[in-house]
């Protein structure tokens, strides 16, 4: 009779509350060491390393900074045990996401005080679109902007909009206002009936839910409409 000693350790052995994604499950992300969350990335380890056992290795070799880990190449990344280049890949691709949001973070957000702040704001979205889109502004309540959100796309003359969509995004996001936004492709800066009709529907969705909407533009390459400026609101 004879042992095989060849098998991999492996992480499922451990009672469930010391595994990473039980771990994160039951007591959330910040339960979690630096080494843990690396181990959740790479996924696996070696014949006789766990994937926690990899990333502690990983974060020794950097002692235990996350970012002289941020500073770290794929190829500083293989010189660890355990550390192919698609796990140090994945590695990499993690610490520059982190670094874009902390980017993002210190931009100053925008603040919308006016129709025309709005339609500045759309452009890199809407400018010189052949087809119609409907689009929402979520706002905090410094009428600062949230994020921009695309409901719907559709054909040159119009696209269908869920109302139940537009508020999901608002109540996942928390916001406390939203602006609506769709354009014309063909310039014309007069809203339609069923433009009209739409927005009521939904400016009573958002008093309902205390969600309430600050104003419709519709968005052309050459200029906007505005439902507050034109006096519907």
């Amino acid at each position: 009779m004879s042992y095989n000693n060849d098998k991999p350790r492996t992480i499922r052995s451990w009672a469930e509350e010391d595994r990473p994604r039980e771990k994160m499950l039951m007591k959330g992300r910040s339960a979690l060491s630096d080494a843990e969350l690396i181990a959740l990335l790479i996924g696996s380890g070696t014949v006789d390393m766990t994937a926690v056992d990899v990333a502690k290795g990983v974060m020794s070799s950097v002692g235990n900074d996350l970012s002289e880990l941020a500073r770290l190449s794929i190829k500083d990344l293989t010189r660890n045990r355990g550390i192919g280049e698609a796990k140090a890949i994945t590695i990499v691709a993690a610490m520059e996401l982190g670094r874009r949001r902390k980017d993002q973070a210190v931009q100053k957000k925008s603040k919308l005080g006016s129709p025309q702040s709005v339609y500045n704001e759309m452009k890199p979205y809407l400018l010189d679109l052949p087809h119609e889109e409907f689009w929402i502004i979520l706002l905090n309540r410094a009428n600062e902007v949230i994020r921009p959100v695309r409901i719907s796309a559709g054909g040159v003359t119009g696209t269908t909009t869920d109302t139940r969509m537009i508020f999901k995004s608002a109540i996942e996001n928390l916001a406390s206002s939203l602006i609506l936004v769709h354009n014309h492709p063909s310039g014309q800066l007069v809203p339609s009936h069923a433009d009209k009709i739409l927005t009521r529907q939904i400016q009573e969705a958002g008093r309902i839910l205390d969600v309430p909407v600050l104003d419709h533009l519709i968005f052309t390459d050459h200029g906007f409409y505005s439902f507050v400026d034109e006096g519907i609101f």
